[in-house]
């Protein structure tokens, strides 16, 4: 059962200082019941709603096809890819368009999902002279070229599939690639800022582990 408290979405004080986006963030009890649910159930298992969730929550039927999307591409069983490579995709693609957001958001949860905080640090200065594995880099650089709209050619799959991607993995590195293209453009235009919960997550023990939430979303 959900239990409507009628204000903003809001989390610490400090936060509520600074807009977290340039549009207005709707009050709860003006939003449709499937996606208060949502997002107290992402609140109650994080312990805190990340503010992609109170701000797409503008237009809502925005916000169901967002989020609609992001499962059925994050959260499949099937194919090569982990959740760590698919949170390096973002963030790697996220650096290259310049999308404050999703890089803070995301070296958090590529630092939980790797279990290594040194090697995202490395990512965010230089991915290319990281530690990363070189399977990873070929995976990167794939992405980068699907996020830039490159010319894609036969000589794409051949790289990807020296380090053992399939086909099928090539179609997967893409719809997240190109799916984060959109989602960092979108980002920059409303100006979305990340919680202060990001920038511990993942080196600290105080937030919550989101390893072990079930299939909700966690953009």
């Amino acid at each position: 059962m959900v239990t409507l408290n009628l204000h903003l979405y809001e989390t610490h004080l400090d936060e509520q200082s600074k807009p977290i986006s340039r549009y207005p963030i709707p009050c709860k009890k003006d939003l449709p019941f499937d996606i208060v649910e949502l997002m107290e159930e992402i609140e109650k298992k994080r312990g805190f709603l990340p503010n992609i969730f109170k701000v797409l929550s503008y237009r809502p039927l925005e916000f169901r096809a967002f989020f609609g999307y992001y499962n059925v591409i994050f959260n499949k069983e099937t194919g090569q890819l982990s959740k760590a490579d698919k949170e390096l995709i973002v963030l790697v693609t996220s650096l290259a368009n310049r999308c404050p957001y999703s890089v803070v958001v995301h070296s958090a949860q590529y630092r939980v999902y790797s279990k290594n905080p040194v090697l995202s640090d490395q990512v965010c200065v230089n991915w290319r002279k990281s530690d990363l594995p070189a399977r990873e880099k070929a995976m990167l650089e794939f992405a980068l070229a699907i996020s830039r709209a490159d010319d894609i050619t036969d000589a794409h799959f051949k790289k990807l599939e020296v380090h053992g991607f399939s086909r099928e993995d090539a179609w997967d590195i893409a719809t997240i690639s190109a799916f984060y293209a959109m989602f960092n453009c979108l980002a920059n235009f409303v100006s979305l800022v990340p919680n202060n919960e990001f920038y511990l997550m993942g080196r600290t023990n105080n937030v919550k582990d989101i390893r072990s939430e079930s299939a909700a979303p966690k953009v």
